[in-house]
């Protein structure tokens, strides 16, 4: 319809054109009419300016039309400013189409923003990155679990972790990955997820990034637990009818009586069997009961009672400390430092399992400064930067060798001559029904940080 009216409007204009330079010439051809003619021209000159600007004005109106399209600048209006239906109709048609676009851009940013709220709100670590690395989204789970208010690039990660860095380079659609980071004090078992997809004709790679350390010492205690009852089951079966066993054939001998001999070397020797029999049986009565109390004590790894949920402070748990194992440190040398952060930092676990889990790490703290120079055992409750309660146990002592430090929350290892091993299985145990958890990290000669993380 636009068309047809342009022309409709170009046919009407060429036409008037014509006729005008048309009674030009006439009147030209007149001697007497000189001056009429050249009225007439002038006016025929000014309809040639109107036909042209008629046309260019449309051409303008349509470039606009492209330039604001191609730009994404739908503010541009239109009208015809008095120059007819064709301008009015064409002037109303591009006002339509911009809207139209206005519509269509304001749905693309609301699908992008409701994009960004979902992405926002979940709970996993989601990077979306260009293959050289520049990072066009990430979440607030990445930013807190990786610590860093914002990303530009995933080399910017290289002093939190250069593994992480190397990994998310590398990997392709499809690909995972397990990744160990000591930030700090702190373990993390990174759980990695990669996807691509491309976007306007460049690839891009969405990576999801978790997390999953308690969820692996949660598998780890739940098979230690499983393998526990077995031992301890069979264990039991076995050693205890040895145990009443051997008390019983040890009674018999007690009352038997020794048989008359033919002489006193022959009595000797029966009295010295005797001996030898009820010293062996003894022994296995010894060790069996020995080997009962072992496991039941490991049975205890199975029976931690469910915890009894307080508020409490923290000042109070660590006065509890300070009055049961202070003396025994300041007899021995050994500095004691507590440090609360705020000072009436509050706490909501079990007082007592609590308890009894500082009391089990820093006697361990304890007996590894013996023999250390200016030996000193920290005490520190604080919140962490991702808004957690944190509790450490900090000694100067010579450290833990690496090897050691993977197992030492595996039952039945210990690296003291005289440890059961139970000590800080227990303690991880009873910080898994708390919801948290505890880790390690030593640096040789320097210190040794036991964290409990609620």
């Amino acid at each position: 319809m636009i068309y047809r009216h342009f022309r409709i409007q170009c046919i009407a204009r060429v036409v008037l054109l014509a006729a005008t330079m048309l009674l030009a010439l006439v009147l030209f051809l007149r001697s007497s009419t000189y001056v009429a003619a050249g009225i007439v021209a002038l006016v025929a000159l000014y309809q040639v300016a109107a036909l042209v600007r008629y046309v260019e004005k449309t051409n303008h109106d349509l470039s606009r039309l492209l330039r604001s399209i191609r730009y994404s600048d739908f503010s541009q209006s239109f009208t015809s400013d008095g120059r007819g239906a064709a301008f009015a109709e064409l002037g109303a048609s591009f006002r339509e189409v911009m809207a139209d676009f206005r519509a269509a851009r304001a749905e693309k940013e609301e699908s992008y923003r409701y994009l960004q709220t979902v992405m926002q709100h979940v709970g996993v670590g989601l990077i979306s990155y260009k293959q050289d690395g520049t990072v066009n989204l990430i979440n607030n789970a990445a930013k807190r679990l990786l610590r860093v208010p914002y990303l530009k690039t995933v080399h910017a990660l290289e002093d939190f972790s250069p593994e992480l860095v190397e990994t998310l380079l590398q990997l392709h659609s499809g690909d995972k990955a397990l990744i160990k980071v000591v930030d700090g004090d702190e373990l993390l078992q990174l759980a990695v997820y990669a996807t691509e997809f491309k976007l306007r004709d460049e690839l891009y790679r969405l990576v999801s990034v978790q997390n999953i350390q308690s969820e692996l010492e949660e598998m780890e205690i739940e098979a230690w637990q499983k393998l526990t009852r077995v031992l301890t089951h069979e264990i039991m079966n076995s050693v205890a009818p040895i145990a009443s066993l051997a008390s019983t054939a040890n009674s018999l001998l007690e009352d038997a009586d020794v048989p008359a001999a033919a002489n006193s070397t022959a009595s000797e020797e029966w009295t010295e069997t005797i001996d030898d029999v009820h010293g062996a049986l003894k022994t296995i009565e010894k060790r069996s009961d020995g080997l009962l109390t072992f496991v039941n004590a490991y049975r205890r790894l199975t029976r931690v009672p469910k915890p009894d949920f307080r508020i409490f402070p923290v000042a109070d748990l660590f006065d509890t400390i300070a009055d049961l194992l202070g003396p025994q440190m300041e007899a021995r040398g050994i500095a004691f430092e507590p440090l609360i952060q705020p000072p009436n930092l509050d706490l909501t676990a079990d007082p007592e399992q609590i308890e009894q889990v500082l009391i089990n790490l820093v006697k361990n703290a304890v007996q590894a400064v013996e023999g250390t120079t200016d030996a000193r055992v920290r005490l520190q409750a604080r919140i962490d930067e991702r808004g957690r309660a944190v509790i450490q146990v900090i000694d100067n002592g010579p450290g833990i060798v690496e090897e050691a430090l993977d197992k030492i929350f595996i039952p039945f290892f210990t690296t003291k001559k005289d440890g059961s091993g139970i000590g800080l299985s227990l303690s991880r145990e009873i910080m898994r029904q708390h919801g948290g958890s505890i880790s390690a990290v030593s640096y040789p000669n320097e210190r040794t940080v036991f964290t409990l993380r609620f």
